[in-house]
């Protein structure tokens, strides 16, 4: 038996046995692939497409917490709005502004961050001008009532200069501004 070279196929002499004519094909066989040394990636190569991977992610993760931030912002200004209208609302129907955000059933109402809107009717409180929210000149910004988110860091002082309070989200004008403290 001859090897005839094609696919590692044997061919069998001119003569065959059993009667089969000369020169039948073999069946075939599915073509075998060499296997390459080094196929694959090397440890440089993986170290480098990590690192690449890495420098992306942290580029793109500053900006992503910027952007949630500021949807939060967002949600707490469009929310604000909304508690300013039912607090309107309730006061066209008694002509009194409520005296806790409970009275329009908005107590358990939490901001973006979880924390309980705040809520300060000026007419009723009784707490006097130390806990009035206060421009730069220290003059009270609302002459109704106080509503405010205590913003991101959960912290907040009366005046609107306090570093704690720059994040705070606030109606002020009389409704007539909706936003961050430090935008004021």
């Amino acid at each position: 038996m001859a090897n005839g070279g094609k696919g590692g196929c044997v061919v069998q002499p001119a003569r065959t046995r059993r009667g089969a004519p000369a020169g039948a094909a073999c069946p075939r066989a599915a073509p075998v692939r060499p296997v390459r040394a080094g196929a694959g990636f090397t440890l440089l190569e993986l170290l480098v497409a990590v690192g690449i991977v890495a420098t992306l992610a942290g580029m793109a993760f500053p900006a992503y917490l910027e952007f949630s931030y500021k949807a939060r912002v967002g949600r707490a200004i469009a929310e604000l709005e909304t508690l300013q209208t039912e607090i309107e609302g309730f006061y066209l129907g008694t002509h009194t502004y409520p005296a806790s955000l409970a009275d329009i059933g908005r107590d358990t109402y939490l901001d973006p961050w979880g924390r309980p809107y705040r809520y300060l009717n000026i007419a009723t409180s009784g707490a006097g001008l130390g806990a009035l929210r206060k421009d730069r000149s220290l003059v009270p910004v609302n002459s109704d009532y106080d509503l405010y988110s205590v913003g991101r860091d959960g912290q907040t002082t009366p005046a609107f200069t306090a570093a704690n309070s720059q994040d705070d989200v606030v109606r002020a004008n009389n409704g007539g501004y909706l936003g961050l403290v430090r935008n004021y």
